[in-house]
């Protein structure tokens, strides 16, 4: 593998193309935050203030992108309500194409390197058993405080996109687009939804500057006194016609009124409007935490993969 650099948008471009051909021919071993969507969301909301945090490295075959990895290493943090935190581990993205499965041992020993004297997480697809025996033979293992009924693992959720349900709102709540509302309404619905957020107008301009955002596809619920009730983005995969929920989030006073399940709905009317013919979205998988999960059972999403956290202590050394 080549030299490690900083993440640069020409270099998420690039693992989006392989999220494209991994989704292709096996979809379930796509990692949760190595999706077209995930990616783009990730980058576009956090280059400005978390990118020099940021470390990566690419192997090619044949000019092809075929495996990479992305390595978050501590930073701090300041959010939207003057907090601040501090990030004191290392964190890994990760994508090796199938047909090139034994290169993750190369992502395993760059990360080792990159982020020696760290703690040092990952998180692998459930459905990769090789993966995950050879994180395990490099002394990586599953992070019990991540598992278990209170986990914080995740899963990923999808359904075609046929016979779908007509959305309604309540009454005096409507739809709009993020192109019809403007930068300043579409950051305040995020950061009312996650607060405390480091949510900010430059994250959101990094997201709208990131393909394959599309203002038409980031959709909102205004409710009667203007507030922006809740909101999410699809991101659209043209390659494979599908399209991703990410982020989804209810402003605190709203919710409990059903404007989650509207928008979802709503917008996957306006994905297979777009070309997509299946859509996914992730959540938490642990039973203490249902409501999303359960949210999107509602509208016809079912589990279709889970990842496994996987963790390795800084005083493991570098085994493998």
């Amino acid at each position: 593998m080549d030299d490690s650099e900083l993440v640069t948008a020409a270099d998420v471009r690039l693992m989006q193309g392989l999220a494209q051909r991994v989704t292709a021919v096996r979809p379930d071993l796509v990692n949760s935050d190595a999706s077209v969507g995930e990616l783009a969301w990730i980058w576009g909301k956090g280059h400005a203030g978390d990118g020099e945090s940021w470390r990566r490295r690419l192997r090619f075959c044949d000019g092809e992108l075929v495996a990479w990895g992305w390595a978050s290493l501590p930073r701090r943090v300041r959010r939207n309500d003057g907090s601040v935190k501090d990030v004191t581990d290392a964190c890994l993205a990760y994508q090796v194409h199938p047909d090139h499965a034994e290169l993750v041992d190369e992502v395993i020993d760059w990360y080792d390197g990159v982020a020696a004297g760290l703690d040092r997480t990952v998180i692998a697809q459930a459905a990769d058993e090789f993966a995950l025996g050879r994180w395990a033979a490099h002394g990586y293992e599953t992070d019990q405080a991540s598992l278990g009924d209170t986990g914080s693992w995740t899963q990923l959720n999808v359904r075609e996109l046929d016979d779908l349900e007509r959305p309604v709102l309540p009454d005096g709540f409507c739809f709009r687009t993020a192109d019809e509302t403007g930068p300043r309404a579409a950051v305040q619905a995020h950061v009312d939804a996650w607060a405390p957020s480091a949510y900010t107008a430059e994250s959101y301009e990094g997201v709208r500057r990131t393909p394959p955002y599309r203002g038409d596809l980031h959709v909102l619920v205004e409710a009667p006194d203007g507030t922006m009730a809740a909101s999410t983005i699809m991101w659209l995969d043209e390659v494979n016609r599908t399209a991703e929920f990410e982020p989804v989030g209810t402003h605190p006073d709203y919710r409990r009124r059903g404007l989650g399940r509207a928008l979802l709905l709503h917008g996957m009317h306006l994905a297979r409007a777009a070309g997509a013919r299946h859509m996914t979205v992730a959540c938490l998988g642990a039973p203490a935490h249902p409501e999303a999960r359960g949210l999107y059972y509602s509208v016809g999403f079912r589990e279709f993969t889970r990842d496994v956290p996987l963790v390795k202590r800084a005083d493991q050394g570098q085994e493998g």
